[in-house]
């Protein structure tokens, strides 16, 4: 049973994510379906790969109100 549950079950979709440093420049990617552990983590529309080393343009952030984020991710906007 429980493999007709996984194979026909609805699943949460992945999110992008972006690990910013103290300055706002992105460090790592990470593609999951529950927000990552720790500090610095920001939902982003997309990844793109450019952004490594780089400060997070403001128009890549998803917006808190569509997410429910965390007070920690606004913390971080």
């Amino acid at each position: 049973m429980r493999l007709l549950k996984s194979l026909f079950g609805t699943r949460q979709p992945y999110r992008c994510y972006v690990a910013l440093d103290g300055q706002g420049h992105c460090r790592a990617f990470k593609q999951c379906q529950q927000p990552p552990q720790g500090e610095g983590w920001v939902e982003v529309n997309d990844i793109r790969p450019q952004w490594l080393g780089q400060a997070l343009p403001a128009h890549a952030r998803v917006s808190s109100h569509a997410t429910g984020v965390s007070a920690v991710r606004a913390a971080h906007a």
